[in-house]
Protein backbone atom coordinates (compact mmCIF):
# COMPACT_ATOMS: atom_id res chain seq x y z
CA UNK A 1 0.00 0.00 0.00
CA UNK A 2 1.16 3.50 -0.80
CA UNK A 3 0.99 5.96 2.07
CA UNK A 4 0.71 9.73 2.21
CA UNK A 5 2.18 11.71 5.09
CA UNK A 6 0.21 14.62 6.56
CA UNK A 7 2.03 17.15 8.75
CA UNK A 8 1.02 20.33 10.55
CA UNK A 9 3.33 22.35 12.78
CA UNK A 10 2.73 24.34 15.93
CA UNK A 11 5.57 26.75 16.63
CA UNK A 12 6.22 28.71 19.80
CA UNK A 13 8.20 31.88 19.15
CA UNK A 14 9.38 33.69 22.27
CA UNK A 15 8.84 37.38 21.65
CA UNK A 16 11.77 39.77 21.90
CA UNK A 17 10.40 41.97 24.68
CA UNK A 18 12.39 43.13 27.70
CA UNK A 19 9.59 42.28 30.12
CA UNK A 20 7.00 39.54 30.42
CA UNK A 21 3.62 39.50 28.79
CA UNK A 22 1.58 40.47 31.87
CA UNK A 23 4.21 41.80 34.29
CA UNK A 24 7.32 43.96 34.45
CA UNK A 25 9.65 41.05 35.29
CA UNK A 26 12.70 40.60 33.07
CA UNK A 27 12.80 38.04 30.24
CA UNK A 28 16.62 37.92 30.07
CA UNK A 29 17.97 34.39 29.60
CA UNK A 30 20.46 32.77 31.94
CA UNK A 31 19.57 34.27 35.33
CA UNK A 32 19.80 32.20 38.49
CA UNK A 33 16.69 29.99 38.90
CA UNK A 34 13.61 31.66 40.35
CA UNK A 35 15.11 35.15 40.44
CA UNK A 36 12.91 36.57 37.65
CA UNK A 37 9.49 35.25 38.64
CA UNK A 38 7.30 37.87 40.23
CA UNK A 39 3.97 37.65 42.05
CA UNK A 40 2.00 38.37 38.85
CA UNK A 41 3.70 35.52 36.96
CA UNK A 42 2.72 33.13 39.75
CA UNK A 43 -0.84 34.53 40.11
CA UNK A 44 -0.46 35.12 43.82
CA UNK A 45 -3.56 36.50 45.59
CA UNK A 46 -4.32 40.16 44.92
CA UNK A 47 -2.32 40.59 41.72
CA UNK A 48 -3.63 41.66 38.31
CA UNK A 49 -2.03 41.00 34.92
CA UNK A 50 -1.45 43.96 32.58
CA UNK A 51 -0.96 43.40 28.84
CA UNK A 52 2.48 44.13 27.35
CA UNK A 53 1.89 46.48 24.40
CA UNK A 54 5.13 45.49 22.64
CA UNK A 55 4.08 41.81 22.60
CA UNK A 56 0.92 42.81 20.75
CA UNK A 57 2.98 44.87 18.28
CA UNK A 58 5.08 41.75 17.59
CA UNK A 59 1.93 39.79 16.78
CA UNK A 60 0.74 42.54 14.44
CA UNK A 61 4.12 42.51 12.65
CA UNK A 62 3.88 38.80 11.99
CA UNK A 63 0.26 39.02 10.87
CA UNK A 64 1.09 41.73 8.34
CA UNK A 65 4.14 39.83 7.06
CA UNK A 66 2.15 36.65 6.29
CA UNK A 67 -0.90 38.40 4.84
CA UNK A 68 -3.16 37.42 7.74
CA UNK A 69 -6.19 39.07 9.29
CA UNK A 70 -5.49 41.10 12.43
CA UNK A 71 -8.45 40.79 14.78
CA UNK A 72 -9.77 44.22 15.83
CA UNK A 73 -10.91 42.54 19.05
CA UNK A 74 -9.45 39.38 20.54
CA UNK A 75 -9.84 37.81 23.96
CA UNK A 76 -7.77 35.91 26.50
CA UNK A 77 -8.70 32.68 28.23
CA UNK A 78 -7.36 30.53 31.03
CA UNK A 79 -6.13 27.20 29.69
CA UNK A 80 -6.47 24.92 32.70
CA UNK A 81 -4.08 22.04 33.22
CA UNK A 82 -1.63 20.84 35.85
CA UNK A 83 2.11 20.71 35.31
CA UNK A 84 4.68 21.00 38.09
CA UNK A 85 6.19 24.02 36.29
CA UNK A 86 2.83 25.81 36.14
CA UNK A 87 2.09 26.51 39.79
CA UNK A 88 -1.00 28.63 39.22
CA UNK A 89 -2.70 25.70 37.42
CA UNK A 90 -3.56 27.57 34.25
CA UNK A 91 -1.91 29.34 31.33
CA UNK A 92 -3.26 32.60 29.95
CA UNK A 93 -3.73 32.09 26.23
CA UNK A 94 -6.14 32.84 23.40
CA UNK A 95 -8.66 30.33 22.12
CA UNK A 96 -11.88 31.31 20.32
CA UNK A 97 -10.64 34.62 18.93
CA UNK A 98 -6.87 34.77 18.25
CA UNK A 99 -5.09 38.00 17.43
CA UNK A 100 -3.96 36.69 14.01
CA UNK A 101 -5.97 34.46 11.65
CA UNK A 102 -5.12 32.99 8.25
CA UNK A 103 -2.26 34.03 6.02
CA UNK A 104 0.46 31.83 4.61
CA UNK A 105 4.17 31.36 4.07
CA UNK A 106 5.90 30.48 0.80
CA UNK A 107 8.61 27.82 1.04
CA UNK A 108 11.08 26.14 -1.29
CA UNK A 109 13.10 22.99 -0.74
CA UNK A 110 15.11 20.32 -2.51
CA UNK A 111 14.09 16.67 -2.36
CA UNK A 112 15.18 13.68 -4.43
CA UNK A 113 17.27 15.93 -6.64
CA UNK A 114 14.32 18.18 -7.51
CA UNK A 115 13.42 21.68 -6.39
CA UNK A 116 9.95 22.25 -4.98
CA UNK A 117 7.96 25.24 -3.86
CA UNK A 118 4.54 25.78 -2.30
CA UNK A 119 2.62 28.03 0.06
CA UNK A 120 1.80 26.68 3.51
CA UNK A 121 -1.46 28.01 4.94
CA UNK A 122 -1.49 29.34 8.48
CA UNK A 123 -4.49 28.68 10.70
CA UNK A 124 -3.80 31.20 13.41
CA UNK A 125 -1.24 32.86 15.63
CA UNK A 126 -2.19 33.65 19.19
CA UNK A 127 -0.55 35.29 22.17
CA UNK A 128 0.08 33.39 25.37
CA UNK A 129 2.41 33.16 28.34
CA UNK A 130 5.10 30.51 28.75
CA UNK A 131 5.25 28.14 31.69
CA UNK A 132 8.26 27.51 33.92
CA UNK A 133 10.85 24.84 33.28
CA UNK A 134 11.43 21.50 34.96
CA UNK A 135 15.10 20.73 35.66
CA UNK A 136 16.09 17.07 35.80
CA UNK A 137 19.84 17.32 36.16
CA UNK A 138 21.73 17.25 39.46
CA UNK A 139 18.72 16.39 41.59
CA UNK A 140 19.36 12.67 42.16
CA UNK A 141 16.10 11.27 40.82
CA UNK A 142 14.05 14.35 41.55
CA UNK A 143 13.12 17.43 39.50
CA UNK A 144 13.75 21.06 40.26
CA UNK A 145 11.48 23.87 39.07
CA UNK A 146 12.77 27.13 37.57
CA UNK A 147 9.98 29.67 37.22
CA UNK A 148 12.05 32.38 35.49
CA UNK A 149 10.43 31.52 32.16
CA UNK A 150 6.88 31.71 33.53
CA UNK A 151 5.05 34.62 31.94
CA UNK A 152 7.48 35.05 29.03
CA UNK A 153 5.48 36.23 25.99
CA UNK A 154 4.93 33.66 23.26
CA UNK A 155 3.32 33.70 19.86
CA UNK A 156 2.01 30.25 18.96
CA UNK A 157 1.87 29.92 15.17
CA UNK A 158 -0.26 27.05 13.84
CA UNK A 159 -0.35 25.73 10.26
CA UNK A 160 -2.96 23.84 8.34
CA UNK A 161 -2.01 20.17 7.69
CA UNK A 162 -0.44 21.14 4.35
CA UNK A 163 2.98 19.48 4.50
CA UNK A 164 3.65 16.04 3.04
CA UNK A 165 7.24 15.18 4.03
CA UNK A 166 9.77 15.82 6.76
CA UNK A 167 11.92 17.89 4.38
CA UNK A 168 8.91 20.05 3.55
CA UNK A 169 8.23 20.57 7.27
CA UNK A 170 11.85 21.55 7.85
CA UNK A 171 11.68 24.01 4.93
CA UNK A 172 8.62 25.63 6.52
CA UNK A 173 10.22 25.75 9.97
CA UNK A 174 13.36 27.36 8.54
CA UNK A 175 11.28 29.89 6.57
CA UNK A 176 9.25 30.81 9.66
CA UNK A 177 12.40 31.01 11.79
CA UNK A 178 13.99 33.32 9.24
CA UNK A 179 10.86 35.49 9.13
CA UNK A 180 10.47 36.04 12.90
CA UNK A 181 14.17 36.91 13.18
CA UNK A 182 13.88 39.13 10.07
CA UNK A 183 10.99 41.02 11.68
CA UNK A 184 12.89 41.40 14.96
CA UNK A 185 10.11 39.79 17.00
CA UNK A 186 12.14 36.75 18.13
CA UNK A 187 15.87 36.06 18.47
CA UNK A 188 15.36 32.54 17.08
CA UNK A 189 17.74 30.87 19.54
CA UNK A 190 16.60 27.26 19.44
CA UNK A 191 19.13 26.08 22.02
CA UNK A 192 17.66 28.49 24.57
CA UNK A 193 14.09 27.55 23.64
CA UNK A 194 13.21 30.85 21.95
CA UNK A 195 11.94 28.99 18.89
CA UNK A 196 10.54 25.48 19.27
CA UNK A 197 8.27 23.31 17.13
CA UNK A 198 5.68 20.61 17.81
CA UNK A 199 4.81 18.40 14.86
CA UNK A 200 1.39 16.82 14.29
CA UNK A 201 1.97 13.73 12.14
CA UNK A 202 -0.42 11.25 10.58
CA UNK A 203 -0.50 8.88 7.60
CA UNK A 204 -3.26 7.82 5.24
CA UNK A 205 -3.53 5.65 2.11
CA UNK A 206 -2.82 7.62 -1.07
CA UNK A 207 -6.11 8.89 -2.45
CA UNK A 208 -7.98 8.84 0.87
CA UNK A 209 -9.69 12.13 1.73
CA UNK A 210 -9.99 11.58 5.47
CA UNK A 211 -7.02 12.26 7.68
CA UNK A 212 -5.45 9.49 9.69
CA UNK A 213 -5.04 9.57 13.48
CA UNK A 214 -2.41 12.14 14.37
CA UNK A 215 0.25 12.15 17.01
CA UNK A 216 1.87 15.29 18.38
CA UNK A 217 5.66 15.18 18.76
CA UNK A 218 7.29 17.46 21.32
CA UNK A 219 10.86 18.34 22.31
CA UNK A 220 11.95 19.44 18.83
CA UNK A 221 14.50 22.20 19.37
CA UNK A 222 16.52 21.84 16.16
CA UNK A 223 15.74 21.43 12.47
CA UNK A 224 17.70 18.19 12.40
CA UNK A 225 15.66 16.72 15.26
CA UNK A 226 12.44 17.88 13.59
CA UNK A 227 13.28 15.96 10.41
CA UNK A 228 14.48 12.85 12.21
CA UNK A 229 11.49 12.77 14.58
CA UNK A 230 8.97 13.04 11.74
CA UNK A 231 10.73 10.37 9.68
CA UNK A 232 10.74 8.00 12.66
CA UNK A 233 7.11 8.68 13.53
CA UNK A 234 6.00 8.11 9.93
CA UNK A 235 7.79 4.73 9.86
CA UNK A 236 6.31 3.80 13.24
CA UNK A 237 2.75 4.58 12.22
CA UNK A 238 2.97 2.79 8.85
CA UNK A 239 4.53 -0.33 10.41
CA UNK A 240 1.91 -0.31 13.18
CA UNK A 241 -1.00 -0.12 10.73
CA UNK A 242 0.46 -2.72 8.34
CA UNK A 243 0.93 -5.11 11.28
CA UNK A 244 -2.78 -4.82 12.10
CA UNK A 245 -2.49 -2.27 14.90
CA UNK A 246 -4.18 1.10 15.38
CA UNK A 247 -2.56 4.49 15.81
CA UNK A 248 -3.65 6.10 19.09
CA UNK A 249 -3.95 9.87 19.32
CA UNK A 250 -1.34 10.94 21.84
CA UNK A 251 1.49 13.28 22.62
CA UNK A 252 4.90 11.74 22.02
CA UNK A 253 8.35 12.80 23.08
CA UNK A 254 11.33 12.66 20.74
CA UNK A 255 14.46 11.12 22.26
CA UNK A 256 17.47 12.32 20.21
CA UNK A 257 19.85 9.87 21.90
CA UNK A 258 17.81 6.86 20.79
CA UNK A 259 16.45 8.61 17.67
CA UNK A 260 12.89 7.57 18.41
CA UNK A 261 9.59 8.90 19.67
CA UNK A 262 7.93 7.47 22.76
CA UNK A 263 4.54 7.93 24.35
CA UNK A 264 4.29 10.89 26.72
CA UNK A 265 0.56 11.21 27.44
CA UNK A 266 -2.72 10.29 25.77
CA UNK A 267 -5.12 12.75 24.18
CA UNK A 268 -8.80 11.91 24.29
CA UNK A 269 -9.63 14.45 21.61
CA UNK A 270 -8.12 17.34 19.74
CA UNK A 271 -8.74 19.82 22.54
CA UNK A 272 -8.31 18.15 25.89
CA UNK A 273 -7.85 21.35 27.88
CA UNK A 274 -10.59 23.35 29.59
CA UNK A 275 -10.72 27.00 28.58
CA UNK A 276 -12.49 29.74 30.56
CA UNK A 277 -12.54 33.50 29.83
CA UNK A 278 -9.89 35.27 31.88
CA UNK A 279 -11.75 37.53 34.33
CA UNK A 280 -8.78 39.82 34.94
CA UNK A 281 -7.98 40.80 31.34
CA UNK A 282 -10.18 42.97 29.14
CA UNK A 283 -10.53 42.25 25.45
CA UNK A 284 -7.51 43.20 23.34
CA UNK A 285 -8.60 45.99 20.99
CA UNK A 286 -6.36 46.87 18.04
CA UNK A 287 -7.28 50.06 16.23
CA UNK A 288 -6.65 50.41 12.47
CA UNK A 289 -4.30 53.33 13.20
CA UNK A 290 -2.09 51.02 15.28
CA UNK A 291 -1.92 48.49 12.44
CA UNK A 292 -0.97 51.28 10.01
CA UNK A 293 1.72 52.45 12.43
CA UNK A 294 3.24 48.96 12.64
CA UNK A 295 2.99 48.48 8.86
CA UNK A 296 4.96 51.68 8.29
CA UNK A 297 7.76 50.36 10.54
CA UNK A 298 8.16 47.03 8.74
CA UNK A 299 11.42 46.33 6.88
CA UNK A 300 11.28 45.11 3.25
CA UNK A 301 9.70 41.68 3.61
CA UNK A 302 11.39 38.48 2.39
CA UNK A 303 8.53 37.58 0.06
CA UNK A 304 8.79 40.92 -1.79
CA UNK A 305 12.57 40.57 -1.92
CA UNK A 306 12.26 37.03 -3.29
CA UNK A 307 10.01 38.26 -6.07
CA UNK A 308 12.50 41.01 -6.83
CA UNK A 309 15.40 38.57 -6.99
CA UNK A 310 13.44 36.37 -9.40
CA UNK A 311 12.15 39.13 -11.65
CA UNK A 312 15.09 41.56 -11.67
CA UNK A 313 18.00 39.13 -11.30
CA UNK A 314 16.52 36.03 -12.94
CA UNK A 315 17.14 33.74 -9.96
CA UNK A 316 15.13 30.58 -9.43
CA UNK A 317 12.52 30.38 -6.69
CA UNK A 318 14.80 28.03 -4.76
CA UNK A 319 17.79 30.39 -4.95
CA UNK A 320 15.67 33.43 -4.06
CA UNK A 321 14.14 31.64 -1.07
CA UNK A 322 17.52 30.47 0.20
CA UNK A 323 19.05 33.95 -0.11
CA UNK A 324 16.19 35.54 1.80
CA UNK A 325 16.34 33.08 4.68
CA UNK A 326 17.65 35.96 6.78
CA UNK A 327 17.98 39.72 6.42
CA UNK A 328 21.72 39.40 6.92
CA UNK A 329 22.15 36.93 4.06
CA UNK A 330 19.88 38.92 1.72
CA UNK A 331 21.79 42.10 2.53
CA UNK A 332 25.17 40.44 1.98
CA UNK A 333 24.07 39.07 -1.39
CA UNK A 334 22.69 42.43 -2.51
CA UNK A 335 25.97 44.16 -1.62
CA UNK A 336 27.97 41.53 -3.58
CA UNK A 337 25.78 41.98 -6.68
CA UNK A 338 25.90 45.79 -6.46
CA UNK A 339 29.70 45.88 -6.09
CA UNK A 340 30.22 43.28 -8.82
CA UNK A 341 28.14 45.44 -11.15
CA UNK A 342 30.38 48.43 -10.35
CA UNK A 343 33.65 46.53 -10.94
CA UNK A 344 32.49 44.71 -14.08
CA UNK A 345 29.41 46.42 -15.56
CA UNK A 346 27.23 43.85 -17.28
CA UNK A 347 26.57 44.26 -21.00
CA UNK A 348 22.84 43.54 -21.13
CA UNK A 349 20.28 41.70 -19.06
CA UNK A 350 21.65 38.22 -19.75
CA UNK A 351 25.09 39.20 -18.52
CA UNK A 352 23.60 40.84 -15.41
CA UNK A 353 21.64 37.69 -14.63
CA UNK A 354 24.77 35.57 -15.12
CA UNK A 355 26.56 37.79 -12.60
CA UNK A 356 23.71 37.46 -10.13
CA UNK A 357 23.69 33.67 -10.51
CA UNK A 358 27.46 33.52 -9.96
CA UNK A 359 27.09 35.62 -6.80
CA UNK A 360 24.17 33.48 -5.59
CA UNK A 361 26.12 30.26 -6.11
CA UNK A 362 29.06 31.55 -4.10
CA UNK A 363 26.98 33.00 -1.25
CA UNK A 364 24.85 29.84 -0.95
CA UNK A 365 27.79 27.51 -1.60
CA UNK A 366 31.36 28.33 -0.56
CA UNK A 367 30.49 31.17 1.80
CA UNK A 368 27.63 29.32 3.52
CA UNK A 369 29.79 26.19 3.90
CA UNK A 370 32.59 28.19 5.54
CA UNK A 371 30.13 29.94 7.86
CA UNK A 372 28.56 26.62 8.92
CA UNK A 373 31.94 24.94 9.38
CA UNK A 374 33.24 27.65 11.70
CA UNK A 375 29.93 28.54 13.35
CA UNK A 376 30.07 32.15 12.16
CA UNK A 377 27.08 34.37 11.39
CA UNK A 378 27.12 35.97 7.95
CA UNK A 379 27.25 39.51 9.30
CA UNK A 380 30.56 38.52 10.96
CA UNK A 381 32.01 36.90 7.82
CA UNK A 382 35.82 37.29 7.51
CA UNK A 383 35.29 37.83 3.76
CA UNK A 384 33.39 41.05 3.11
CA UNK A 385 30.86 41.50 0.28
CA UNK A 386 33.29 43.84 -1.56
CA UNK A 387 36.13 41.30 -1.27
CA UNK A 388 33.96 38.49 -2.60
CA UNK A 389 32.66 40.69 -5.42
CA UNK A 390 36.22 41.42 -6.61
CA UNK A 391 37.07 37.72 -6.51
CA UNK A 392 34.00 36.94 -8.64
CA UNK A 393 35.02 39.69 -11.09
CA UNK A 394 38.39 37.97 -11.46
CA UNK A 395 36.64 34.72 -12.32
CA UNK A 396 34.61 36.54 -14.94
CA UNK A 397 37.56 38.30 -16.57
CA UNK A 398 39.63 35.11 -16.69
CA UNK A 399 42.26 36.18 -14.16
CA UNK A 400 41.60 33.03 -12.11
CA UNK A 401 39.67 29.82 -12.64
CA UNK A 402 36.84 28.76 -10.37
CA UNK A 403 39.16 26.24 -8.70
CA UNK A 404 41.87 28.81 -8.00
CA UNK A 405 39.21 31.28 -6.82
CA UNK A 406 38.32 28.79 -4.09
CA UNK A 407 41.95 28.71 -3.02
CA UNK A 408 41.98 32.53 -2.91
CA UNK A 409 38.74 32.50 -0.91
CA UNK A 410 40.34 30.11 1.58
CA UNK A 411 43.28 32.48 2.06
CA UNK A 412 40.94 35.45 2.53
CA UNK A 413 38.92 33.48 5.06
CA UNK A 414 41.95 32.44 7.11
CA UNK A 415 43.98 35.67 6.94
CA UNK A 416 41.04 38.10 7.28
CA UNK A 417 42.55 41.09 5.42
CA UNK A 418 40.73 44.43 5.62
CA UNK A 419 41.46 45.79 2.13
CA UNK A 420 38.66 45.64 -0.45
CA UNK A 421 41.24 44.59 -3.09
CA UNK A 422 42.55 41.73 -0.94
CA UNK A 423 41.69 39.16 -3.64
CA UNK A 424 44.01 40.90 -6.14
CA UNK A 425 46.76 41.06 -3.51
CA UNK A 426 46.51 37.32 -2.82
CA UNK A 427 46.47 36.45 -6.53
CA UNK A 428 49.55 38.60 -7.20
CA UNK A 429 51.58 37.61 -4.13
CA UNK A 430 51.03 33.87 -4.64
CA UNK A 431 51.35 33.79 -8.41
CA UNK A 432 47.86 32.44 -8.94
CA UNK A 433 47.01 34.30 -12.13
CA UNK A 434 45.45 32.03 -14.72
CA UNK A 435 47.50 31.16 -17.80
CA UNK A 436 45.57 32.35 -20.83
CA UNK A 437 48.44 32.84 -23.27
CA UNK A 438 47.64 30.64 -26.28
CA UNK A 439 51.26 30.10 -27.25
CA UNK A 440 52.27 28.97 -23.79
CA UNK A 441 49.28 26.63 -23.51
CA UNK A 442 49.92 25.11 -26.94
CA UNK A 443 53.47 24.26 -25.88
CA UNK A 444 52.26 22.60 -22.70
CA UNK A 445 49.57 20.64 -24.58
CA UNK A 446 52.13 19.39 -27.09
CA UNK A 447 54.27 18.14 -24.21
CA UNK A 448 51.27 16.40 -22.62
CA UNK A 449 50.32 14.68 -25.88
CA UNK A 450 53.88 13.50 -26.40
CA UNK A 451 54.05 12.11 -22.87
CA UNK A 452 50.67 10.31 -23.08
CA UNK A 453 50.52 8.44 -26.43
CA UNK A 454 48.26 5.74 -25.00
CA UNK A 455 45.57 8.27 -24.00
CA UNK A 456 45.81 9.88 -27.46
CA UNK A 457 45.34 6.48 -29.08
CA UNK A 458 42.35 5.66 -26.86
CA UNK A 459 40.69 9.00 -27.59
CA UNK A 460 41.03 8.50 -31.33
CA UNK A 461 39.53 5.04 -30.82
CA UNK A 462 36.40 6.67 -29.44
CA UNK A 463 37.03 6.63 -25.67
CA UNK A 464 35.91 10.02 -24.31
CA UNK A 465 37.37 9.30 -20.87
CA UNK A 466 40.83 9.50 -22.42
CA UNK A 467 40.16 13.16 -23.31
CA UNK A 468 39.37 13.98 -19.67
CA UNK A 469 42.60 12.29 -18.64
CA UNK A 470 44.56 14.49 -21.06
CA UNK A 471 42.81 17.61 -19.77
CA UNK A 472 43.75 16.55 -16.25
CA UNK A 473 47.39 16.14 -17.24
CA UNK A 474 47.43 19.61 -18.85
CA UNK A 475 45.91 21.19 -15.75
CA UNK A 476 48.41 19.32 -13.58
CA UNK A 477 51.29 20.59 -15.69
CA UNK A 478 50.13 24.17 -15.13
CA UNK A 479 49.40 23.58 -11.43
CA UNK A 480 45.76 24.33 -12.10
CA UNK A 481 46.52 27.79 -13.50
CA UNK A 482 45.51 27.11 -17.09
CA UNK A 483 42.23 28.44 -18.43
CA UNK A 484 40.14 25.23 -18.53
CA UNK A 485 38.05 26.37 -21.50
CA UNK A 486 41.15 27.21 -23.54
CA UNK A 487 42.76 23.90 -22.61
CA UNK A 488 39.68 22.04 -23.86
CA UNK A 489 39.53 23.99 -27.13
CA UNK A 490 43.26 23.76 -27.89
CA UNK A 491 43.45 20.09 -26.98
CA UNK A 492 40.53 19.19 -29.25
CA UNK A 493 42.09 21.17 -32.06
CA UNK A 494 45.43 19.36 -31.62
CA UNK A 495 43.77 15.93 -31.48
CA UNK A 496 41.72 16.69 -34.58
CA UNK A 497 44.84 17.75 -36.52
Amino acid sequence: MQWEVVIGLETHAQLATRSKIFSGASTAFGAEPNTQACAVDLALPGVLPVMNREAVACAIRLGLAVGATIAPRSVFARKNYFYPDLPKGYQISQYEIPVVSGGGLSIAWEQDGQQHEKRVRLTRAHLEEDAGKSLHEDFHGMSGIDLNRAGTPLLEIVTEPDMRSAKEAVAYAKALHGLVVWLGICDGNMQEGSFRCDANVSVRPVGQAEFGTRCEIKNLNSFRFLERAIDYEVRRQIELIEDGGTVVQETRLYDPDRDETRSMRSKEDAHDYRYFPDPDLPALVIAPAWIDEVRASLPPLPEALRAQFQQRLGLSAYDATTLTASRAMAGYFERVVARLGEIAPAAGDDAARAQAKLAANWVMGDLAAALNRDGVEIDASPVSPHQLALLLARIQDGTVSGKIARDVFGVLWQERPDADDAADQVIASRGLKQISDTGALEKIIDEVLAANPKSVEEFRAGKDKAFNALVGQAMKATRGKANPQQVNELLRARLAG
